[in-house]
């Protein structure tokens, strides 16, 4: 793979080129820290309530092989 070099600064491009994309993105990418990964908490069933799902949507869901069959 090569490793790809950018100028310590690209002016603004309007056209905004692929090349000075990459080179705003390595440049700002040490700025970004990921946060550490939080697991979801589960909810109860008991405690989800309220939620109504329209007909038409549960059918096109109930179709789905992923989701029902």
């Amino acid at each position: 793979m090569t490793k790809l070099r950018f100028p310590a600064y690209a002016p603004a491009d309007a056209e905004g080129s692929l090349e000075s994309l990459l080179g705003d993105c390595a440049r700002m990418a040490p700025h970004w820290a990921a946060p550490d990964r939080v697991a979801p908490v589960p909810v109860p069933p008991s405690l989800i309530h309220g939620v109504s799902v329209p007909p038409a949507s549960a059918r096109l869901l109930d179709s789905m092989v992923e989701y029902g069959g």
